[in-house]
């Protein structure tokens, strides 16, 4: 009986975290613009820095506090670090045209998004295929669906809602963590699975005895991260402040982004039924190369949004299938791949965030050629995932 309470309160997490996550780039908008927050680009970049560390520091120590703490306590603290951040991104509308107390707010809201996606995260990935032992997969599918689907709804959300008035939007989404956070705390949120033991020496030993190919599997997750985050939290200064795009077709371009991310996921899924996932694999970062060629060439609205929707459809399922060939070829680490890798990314989002504001600021860059310049990075991946997957080794 107490499943059916657990498993909606994780799921629902999940939509939550996701929609959470892309509040603050479906608004950059109105952070940048001198009507509103009047943020400058390497202001904006910078918001994501807390937000990455505090990300990083709770995915690469998750599974060190899920033997300590338990999954329901991590679930709880993530999810009320979640509800924190949400009220003081809300919190912040009304220091609209106040440089220093708005900014200060949101730099204290990125830290806890950040300390709450890590926390939470880490548990919820434990939880869904912990309570579907038989089905793991899909049941891990599910949950990153729901996740991507509250990405794609925010910046929908956010358009749509009038000038200054998107406030409530935040708002809500802590009330709904919340109610989640206060039903979750009278579950048991927990899984019947045999406790891992802590690494000799510490958590983090084991990163002194990794090998150069696990290193090149963060490396190309690292890459991947940059790649996802040019998109996720570029994309509406790009269409609306470069290309002239309305505030609500700019946000339809970062939904797009999104919900191809999520149907991708879906799509292959599926396909790799009858596909071997190698191949799918190595095509990705291929598809990646041409959306960066093809964005800074859409010169149509409807082109440009179908660009960003294409470039979702090649980042869908890379990081997922990351994870899973890295922990194929180290069965061993399998238990805190995971988390090392969403460290990884992290480390890529944050490379992304904050780097493209100083090039646009200063004038030495403009969005469109960035957008260009990343198709170097797309190449790359190329090289590694073709090395990556030229056979297993354990």
């Amino acid at each position: 009986m107490a499943r059916r309470v657990e498993i909606p309160v994780v799921y629902l997490a999940g939509l939550a975290q996701g929609f959470a996550l892309v509040t603050v780039p479906a608004v950059s908008d109105l952070l940048t613009s001198p009507r509103g927050y009047a943020f400058t680009g390497v202001e904006y970049g910078a918001l994501f820095v807390p937000m990455v560390a505090a990300a990083i520091a709770a995915s690469a120590a998750g599974g060190v506090l899920v033997l300590r703490w338990g999954l329901k306590r991590l679930f709880l603290t993530g999810v009320l670090l979640d509800v924190l951040a949400m009220s003081l991104v809300s919190l912040s509308a009304a220091f609209i045209g106040q440089h220093v107390p708005s900014y200060a707010t949101l730099i204290v809201a990125m830290l806890a998004l950040g300390g709450g996606f890590g926390a939470t995260l880490t548990a919820l990935n434990s939880l869904a295929p912990g309570f579907f032992p038989e089905r793991a997969e899909t049941a891990l599918t599910a949950l990153h669906t729901l996740l991507g689907t509250g990405t794609a709804l925010a910046p929908v959300f956010v358009s749509a809602a009038s000038g200054r008035g998107w406030w409530w939007i935040p708002a809500l989404v802590a009330c709904v963590l919340l109610v989640l956070a206060l039903a979750g705390s009278s579950q048991p949120l927990r899984i019947d699975v045999p406790a891992p033991s802590l690494p000799a020496g510490g958590p983090f030993a084991f990163l002194g005895g990794l090998s150069s190919r696990l290193w090149a599997f963060l490396a190309l997750v690292v890459l991947y991260g940059i790649s996802e985050t040019v998109y996720g939290n570029w994309a509406i200064l790009y269409l609306h402040g470069e290309r002239g795009l309305s505030a609500r077709l700019a946000g339809l371009g970062l939904a797009a982004f999104w919900a191809m991310v999520t149907l991708g996921r879906l799509a292959i899924a599926i396909a790799s039924v009858w596909l071997p996932p190698r191949w799918i694999y190595r095509a990705l970062p291929l598809l990646l190369l041409a959306a960066f060629l093809a964005v800074p060439l859409a010169t149509t609205p409807a082109a440009a949004i179908a660009a960003f929707g294409f470039a979702g459809l090649a980042c869908s399922a890379f990081l997922p299938l990351s994870v899973s060939f890295a922990e194929e070829q180290f069965p061993r680490l399998a238990e805190l791949m995971a988390g090392e890798l969403m460290a990884a990314y992290m480390i890529g989002y944050g490379i992304a965030s904050f780097a493209v504001g100083p090039l646009v600021d200063s004038g030495a860059m403009r969005l469109g050629s960035i957008y260009s310049g990343a198709s170097v990075v797309a190449a790359a991946m190329i090289v590694m995932s073709f090395l990556l997957t030229r056979r297993t080794q354990a």
